[in-house]
């Protein structure tokens, strides 16, 4: 007769329910599974699976039952483990859609509102194409299998309930906050340069020219001109998302392996 004590339970259930709650905090956040498109029971049901096949490989703190006042704690910890990898990862994503809202404003769409299916929100035109693109391109560099990469990496490197992100991953986490707005004037600037020169143009033009409507000239030409900017930008866009994807997942990897 198999008998199982108390302890082996608890060990057991940790085993299984702390990957589960770190690996869920992160698709709650992360790019590619938190989107509108991806019901939260479905992200659920991936995330426990995960967690199924990976139990065996996870090391957890003996002593230690999840219920308990230790317990609590150290599901927190995987909480706020798990959080912060997926906003590190999401946040190249707002910067690329502040990027679109940007060049919208400049090209006179900023009344041109869509519905934002990643997002779920109401976006300009230009920063909802921006936001599907680069999903796209996220999607073809399998950078959905990389985040579940990371995070199973991520038990040997930072144990489960042996530490946490601590002060020093805390503080790379509010740095790279940063990315929103530099990543957006990396991907806008040249837009917004240009779209910029037209309008002073068209400004001196209106006093050289008094007679001539500036609004009837001009904003058919900022329109077709900044059209012609985001097909001609469109390369630059991608290669700007890899660099962003590429530095938010050595991020990542460093959070991961500087815990204290």
């Amino acid at each position: 007769m198999i008998t199982l004590t108390t302890g082996e339970l608890a060990a057991w259930l940790g085993q299984l329910f702390w990957p589960f709650v770190r690996i869920g905090a992160c698709f709650m956040l992360a790019p590619a599974f938190a989107t509108a498109g991806v019901p939260a029971r479905i992200r659920v049901v991936l995330a426990a699976g995960i967690a199924l096949l990976i139990a065996p490989l996870v090391t957890v703190p003996a002593g230690i039952e999840p219920l308990s006042a230790r317990g609590v704690i150290v599901t927190t910890q995987q909480l706020v483990i798990g959080a912060a990898l997926g906003f590190s990862l999401q946040i190249i994503f707002d910067a690329v859609t502040l990027g679109g809202q940007l060049l919208s404003n400049g090209m006179g769409l900023s009344f041109a509102y869509n519905l934002d299916p990643v997002h779920g929100t109401e976006t300009p035109v230009v920063g909802q194409l921006y936001s599907i693109l680069v999903l796209l391109t996220f999607l073809a560099l399998n950078g959905h299998l990389l985040i579940i990469q990371v995070l199973v990496d991520g038990f040997r490197t930072l144990p489960i309930g042996t530490a946490s992100l601590g002060a020093h991953g805390l503080w790379q986490l509010t740095e790279w906050g940063a990315q929103i707005f530099t990543g957006a004037l990396a991907i806008a600037l040249p837009g917004v340069t240009a779209l910029t020169i037209v309008n002073l143009a068209f400004g001196v033009m209106s006093r050289a020219a008094p007679m001539l409507n500036p609004f009837a000239v001009g904003f058919p030409v900022s329109l077709i001109l900044g059209l012609v900017i985001v097909l001609a930008t469109l390369p630059m866009l991608q290669s700007t998302f890899v660099r962003l994807t590429g530095d938010a997942f050595a991020l990542v990897r460093g959070m991961l392996g500087a815990g204290v």
